[in-house]
């Protein structure tokens, strides 16, 4: 209840910022008595598609640590803290970019990285990731998650989201304008503002746009994963322990992970074309190609 209720009030939050925002700006204006105003309209897309985008991109490292009750080591209190924060810091050396806080949380098998900068990044793994593999597999985890920050992946999904989420907004409302100009042809009563055909139309849209937007950002997710494993094993300079650990974690239940951290976790969703991680079978497969 308390993932959820963060989750709700955070949404919340979010929109009534954006909203704000839209509304000192003037674009939230875009339909006039004299019609659609298009650069207002694209102006209040933007605001609403990359401006949730990027909040959520900023405040996806608190977030985590909240949601997910991450324990950041600061300080090892035994050896296994220490190998985990060592080896978090080898890769990160290798990959060239700052050390990134690591954390430990409670849950079944898994492992996600986040946060907006790629010299802040923050790397978690589970309690169930560290108990169920060998440290040669959990070390190709943590450098999966390791090479996503390297590859900026959380900063391009976030770009990516953000155009979709822009998209979904334009397009519904504009289509919305001309299904509801299209119902009111002939009808010479004079209105202040858009009939019912507007509104209705545009919550549809949204809806049925938002889902081909998730698709298109589930696939671009699937290709990030290809990348990362890749990433983890050239700095292990083989590709035999992510291919390991893929193998290992696809006879274990992996664990559920928050919506805004799903594209960056080990584990892959439900459905294929909805899903963030390709199956675990075209991902090792993808290894073997390598030759290594």
């Amino acid at each position: 209840m308390k993932r959820i209720a963060l989750f709700l009030l955070t949404n919340i939050a979010v929109v009534a910022v954006l909203g704000i925002t839209a509304s000192l700006l003037g674009v939230n204006r875009f339909l006039t008595s004299n019609g659609l105003n298009l650069g207002a309209l694209l102006g209040f897309a933007f605001i609403m598609g990359f401006g949730g985008a990027i909040i959520s991109l900023l405040m996806s490292k608190p977030m985590a640590k909240m949601s997910m009750g991450v324990r950041i080591i600061n300080q090892p209190s035994n050896a296994d803290e220490a190998w985990i924060v060592q080896t978090v810091h080898n890769f990160a050396l290798k990959a060239g970019i700052g050390m990134p806080e690591v954390g430990i949380y409670e849950g079944e098998p898994n492992a996600f990285a986040t946060g907006a900068f790629k010299n802040s990044a923050l790397v978690a793994v589970s309690t169930g990731l560290l108990q169920g593999m060998t440290r040669e597999e959990v070390e190709a985890v943590i450098g999966h998650e390791v090479a996503h920050v390297a590859n900026g992946d959380m900063v391009t999904m976030t770009l990516i989201q953000g155009v979709m989420n822009t998209f979904v907004v334009f397009l519904s409302r504009l289509i919305g304008y001309a299904v509801d100009s299209f119902l009111r042809k002939g009808d010479d009563r004079e209105s202040s503002g858009p009939g019912i055909g507007y509104y209705v139309s545009t919550i549809v849209l949204d809806i049925l746009l938002g889902f081909v937007a998730a698709i298109i950002v589930a696939w671009f997710s699937r290709q990030r994963e290809f990348r990362a494993d890749a990433g983890a094993a050239d700095m292990m300079g083989s590709s035999l322990p992510m291919q390991h650990a893929l193998a290992r974690l696809g006879g274990m239940h992996p664990g559920e992970m928050p919506k805004n951290m799903a594209a960056m976790g080990i584990a892959g969703g439900i459905g294929k074309l909805f899903s963030t991680h390709p199956p675990i079978e075209e991902r090792i497969a993808a290894l073997q190609s390598r030759g290594k």
